[in-house]
């Protein structure tokens, strides 16, 4: 069984899509962001960098003792590799989805990230910070759309966890206000992906838990740091 830790949001969303879709048998334990969770001892054994998701894995195939993962991309890939779904088995598959895994985790989810905190939850609303981040966002926008117009899907051929890494952070465009019929690629592909069973369980999971409404003092801190600003 797979101790799965997370929270509504769209780097836990990214797990709960490939659990689904792969089928392992997992438990959820949720972190309440807002409460500070993610920064107690008893987490930060589990992920040292304090932020969802992560996974502990009690029959990893080694046979050894429970093995614990952080990070959304490392999580993916040891998925993959353990269930041994939605990723290539050739070498110039493997490059190109990792190659595409990489990209979301170092551009499309930061850029996102800052653009959605300075354009939503900055209570201070810089139009510096609000403009850099909306032009990067349109941005790599457009590098998948330009993949997209290539492949079916974002490293090939294939669905991968290349697809479920994207996916949960497109599907913030309308709250980022991202013209998304500006690229007709990223749109049918999102379009297309909206579709499957697996990946829609995914992201109801925890829906129940979404925060709504103004966030008091101490529920920003606890998300953005000392001041409100991304931490």
């Amino acid at each position: 069984m797979i101790e799965f830790f997370t929270a509504p949001a769209p780097n836990g969303w990214k797990v709960a899509i490939m659990l689904e879709e792969c089928g392992l048998e997992y438990e959820p334990r949720w972190v309440n962001l807002g409460a500070g969770d993610q920064h107690t001892e008893e987490f930060l054994a589990i992920n040292p960098n304090g932020r969802i998701p992560a996974i502990t894995d009690h029959a990893p195939a080694d046979g050894g003792g429970p093995l614990t993962i952080f990070e959304s991309g490392a999580v993916l890939l040891y998925l993959a590799e353990k269930s041994g779904q939605f990723l290539p088995r050739d070498v110039r598959g493997i490059s190109a989805v990792r190659q595409w895994l990489f990209w979301q985790v170092g551009h499309l989810g930061p850029t996102l990230g800052q653009h959605g905190h300075f354009h939503l939850y900055a209570q201070e609303k810089l139009p510096y910070a609000i403009d850099r981040f909306h032009r990067e966002a349109l941005r790599v926008y457009g590098v998948m759309d330009g993949q997209l117009s290539r492949e079916e899907y974002i490293a090939g051929p294939e669905y991968t966890v290349a697809d479920m890494a994207c996916f949960p952070w497109v599907r913030t465009w309308k709250a980022q206000g991202i013209p998304l019929a500006d690229f007709p690629h990223v749109k049918r592909w999102y379009d297309a992906l909206k579709e499957r069973e697996g990946l829609r369980r995914g992201v109801a999971l925890g829906s129940e838990l979404q925060r709504s409404g103004e966030m008091d003092p101490e529920t920003r801190k606890n998300l953005f740091g000392g001041g409100g600003q991304a931490q």
